[in-house]
């Protein structure tokens, strides 16, 4: 073999493109005669718009030959058969965008979104918080209302038979303790029992009367005292005319004040059936029994009528 022919059913001679050298032609290389390519090939050279569609393609021109167009160029301002749109032709794409065959919605059932559903469900998320809103206002309000009254001192009103406190007031809870009428309570001195005025409110009408000489007393001993504390000690009298006093001894110790009989109910002097009124005082009491007693000592202003004792827990004035 010679570098330039490696002899017979080499690689060269079956280039298909070897008819384009001149060694090629030298050994007799043709061009394809079904078109350009590779042999064989199915690729024809076409004029642009040569194509119709729904005919049947021109045959191919013999190589080397331009094929003839079919028809005529159309007149001024119309589209050849060559150049019309694909649209125009049959089975061509369509000319415009065609809504689905089933409506608008999911599914192609012919219903749209539920925005009646979604505009119910945003209404009732807005009223949840507004109702939110406005229960957390409220309960704010009540709460500062119940911080401005526990700060503020209650204001009571003053009777014209209630006398004035000899000590502070305590808010403790009421509690129910003992009471007694006039008849159960132990008498000293000159005291006796009577019932001649009227408007007592012990049983039977009866009260403590002839209290108005100096060693003259009731005693009181009180069982069931729940606890240790400050305990208040109302007494029911009756007077007339002038203020009186008496002298208070809790578990015989006397008390810090004298006891303030005043004719709260202003009775004209000696009318003691229209001088029924009340006091108080804030004796510290103990736990379980403890003493009580009135009496009439040097000094001392004792012309009342003695109705009731009873105790509540804690000092109030009611």
């Amino acid at each position: 073999m010679t570098p330039g022919n490696n002899g017979p059913s080499t690689p060269e001679d079956d280039d298909p493109f070897g008819y384009l050298y001149a060694d090629g032609q030298a050994r007799g290389a043709q061009p394809p005669a079904g078109g350009y390519g590779y042999p064989n090939s199915v690729s024809r050279v076409r004029t642009v718009g040569e194509r119709q569609y729904g005919q049947q393609a021109p045959a191919a021109a013999p190589y080397g030959q331009v094929p003839q167009q079919q028809g005529a160029q159309g007149a001024y301002g119309r589209t050849t058969a060559h150049y019309a749109a694909p649209e125009t032709f049959p089975g061509g794409a369509p000319t415009a965008q065609q809504p689905p065959a089933g409506g608008s919605g999911s599914g192609g059932r012919g219903r749209g979104p539920n925005t009646k559903g979604l505009l119910i469900g945003a209404i009732a998320v807005v009223a949840a918080v507004v109702v939110g809103i406005g229960v957390v206002m409220m309960n704010g309000n009540s709460d500062d209302k119940k911080k401005d009254q526990s700060g503020t001192a209650p204001t009571q009103s003053q009777q014209s038979s209630t006398p004035s406190p000899s000590s502070s007031e305590s808010g403790d809870a009421e509690v129910k303790l003992p009471t007694i009428d006039a008849k159960a309570l132990r008498l000293g001195g000159t005291a006796t029992l009577a019932s001649d005025v009227q408007g007592a409110q012990s049983d039977g009408g009866i009260y403590v009367a002839n209290l108005n000489h100096v060693g003259s007393s009731v005693t009181w001993t009180v069982n069931g005292i729940p606890e240790d504390g400050a305990y208040t000690l109302f007494t029911r009298y009756s007077t007339a005319g002038e203020a009186q006093s008496m002298t208070l001894t809790v578990n015989g110790k006397p008390f810090g004040n004298k006891l303030n009989l005043d004719n709260f109910a202003h009775a004209a002097d000696g009318d003691f059936t229209k001088g029924w009124t009340k006091t108080f005082a804030w004796p510290t009491l103990t736990k379980g029994t403890n003493t009580i007693t009135l009496s009439c000592e040097a000094g001392d202003k004792c012309n009342v009528l003695l109705d009731q004792f009873w105790l509540k827990k804690g000092q109030v004035k009611n």
